[in-house]
């Protein structure tokens, strides 16, 4: 995974097809938004149309463009089908820049990559890896000099208004759908912990319910074992057992 110390309010971002990162940056103060990516690409249809959505977690916004799989596609509407383009920012960034950024990244990297030759069901994990130093130089001029915001405003001026459409299209829907998103992170190392230790908790439970089984088997072969001692004793004339053995 590429990363920086570089200051920038865009925090991470990556370009992908469908669940697999062809590239990626990262700053090293923001390390843990790198797994959002793991947990936003799988919750994405391709098949639905191209999407523009927004996530929240905690005080950072997870924004992406998502190409469709069902339309056409070629170099002069300078998409891809499958192709999702991520990047995470505090919220308090809005959307607007994000977005710009994304159109840019989205741009330069099928310029690069032209869909016409290019298979991007075939590229491996980090197959355009040689993208990730343009991502940097992308995230640090978009979220940190005026002339970056300027031209993320400029990206993004003639599609704004179908990017709100979209983005409160989606929103609903997922919320409809009872999925509203809140990710947290930093919960899922502890959700494999406790997993862990209930799976050891459960052994033990197991163990200690087995022998109280076998203990309650053997107690109930002695007392099944005295009553019949008991019953067949009565018949012979306990204690001398004189009625069965002819004394």
């Amino acid at each position: 995974m590429a990363s920086s110390s570089t200051s920038t309010p865009l925090l991470y971002s990556c370009i992908a097809y469908r669940t697999t990162i062809l590239t990626e940056h990262t700053t090293s103060a923001a390390s843990q938004t790198s797994s959002l990516a793991s947990l936003i690409l799988p919750k994405i249809d391709h098949r639905h149309g191209p999407q523009k959505l927004t996530y929240t977690h905690n005080q950072n916004f997870i924004h992406y463009i998502a190409d469709d799989t069902t339309s056409e596609h070629d170099t002069e509407s300078v998409s891809a089908g499958g192709l999702t383009y991520l990047v995470v920012a505090p919220s308090s960034f809005g959307r607007r820049i994000p977005f710009g950024y994304l159109v840019e990244i989205k741009k330069e990297f099928l310029a690069r990559y032209p869909p016409a030759t290019t298979d991007f069901a075939r590229m491996p994990p980090y197959g355009a890896a040689d993208f990730n130093a343009r991502l940097k130089q992308l995230m640090v001029s978009y979220g940190t000099t005026q002339n970056g915001k300027r031209d993320a405003l400029g990206n993004v001026q003639s599609e704004i208004e179908d990017v709100r459409g979209i983005m409160t299209e989606n929103i609903e829907r997922v919320l409809e759908r009872g999925e509203r998103i809140d990710l947290l992170v930093d919960k899922t190392d502890r959700l494999g912990v406790g997993a862990h230790d209930f799976r050891v908790r459960s052994r033990g439970l197991k163990r200690r319910m087995w022998w109280k089984n076998v203990k309650l088997m053997a107690l109930l072969g002695v007392v099944v074992v005295f009553l019949v001692y008991l019953f067949v004793g009565f018949g012979c004339g306990l204690p001398a057992w004189s009625r069965c053995t002819g004394k």
